[in-house]
């Protein structure tokens, strides 16, 4: 396996089975966020080009057809949104598997129109935003494009109006911006999300994650909204199809002290 990885067990998605339409051997990615489990994002311009194809990703899917999955993932080695032929991608993935579609983004991108596009093709869309206050966001997300926290949240007000399906924001927690999250509960309030997802980072990461008592703080201000957050959850063992393509997109799988998954 290439292109399709796990199943892994996620805290927001259940069973899940990764597509990486990025190619899998490289960092590639608009951000290079403090807390990465991937490390740094390698020096050199940030392109969108086309790194795997449609039948690529037909026939790694059809080879796990057999294998259950709550959702077929698209997530991987960066962000991505970069993949200028993502909209192939998941249409292909729809025509293989009846599996619902899931993306993840940074919502970097989601003010240019084809992202919008191609996401409009996903049955669920988790779009993160760690700030409101551009100093922080440039601070812990330290974009790689020329990109700011007003910018990326405004990319995500867009989308939410043109958007029928599921729409989760993701709120990545760490001391840094623990002070946002007041700003970033009344950010949600305005964007109606259908979910919330307050995380922390436990996997392998250069940031130390916030405490349960930390976490627990900040939920009680997400109190009202349809937010959740990570501690609760105890993740169930999966073996994925292909070890070692997984935890380099997954670093966390063969870890036995990492509390989640994806």
């Amino acid at each position: 396996m290439k292109i399709v990885y796990g199943p892994v067990a996620s805290w927001r998605l259940g069973r899940s089975l990764g597509v990486d339409p990025l190619g899998g051997t490289v960092e590639r990615c608009t951000f290079d966020c403090t807390y990465c489990q991937l490390g740094h994002t390698p020096p050199g311009p940030v392109l969108r080009d086309a790194w795997v194809s449609p039948s690529a990703v037909a026939e790694e899917l059809w080879a796990t057809r057999e294998v259950p999955a709550d959702y077929v993932t698209f997530s991987g080695m960066g962000e991505p949104t970069l993949a200028t032929n993502l909209a192939d991608l998941l249409r292909t993935a729809r025509e293989v598997r009846a599996t619902p579609l899931a993306v993840i983004t940074n919502a970097s991108l989601l003010g240019v129109p084809s992202v919008q596009g191609a996401l409009r093709l996903a049955d669920y869309v988790i779009a993160k935003v760690d700030a409101v206050d551009d100093e922080v966001f440039l601070r812990v997300n330290r974009p790689r494009i020329p990109c700011l926290a007003s910018e990326a949240i405004q990319g995500i007000r867009t989308f939410r109006a043109m958007y029928g399906g599921r729409l989760a924001l993701q709120m990545m927690f760490v001391t840094a911006n623990v002070r946002q999250a007041e700003p970033l509960a009344a950010l949600a309030r305005s964007l109606l999300p259908d979910e919330i997802q307050l995380n922390t980072p436990l996997r392998p990461s250069e940031t130390p994650p916030l405490s349960p008592d930390a976490m627990a703080g900040i939920a009680r201000i997400f109190e009202g909204l349809p937010a959740f957050q990570v501690y609760p959850w105890h993740r169930p063992a999966l073996a994925p199809l292909d070890a070692s393509a997984t935890s380099r997109r997954r670093p966390e799988w063969d870890n036995a002290v990492a509390a989640v998954g994806r």
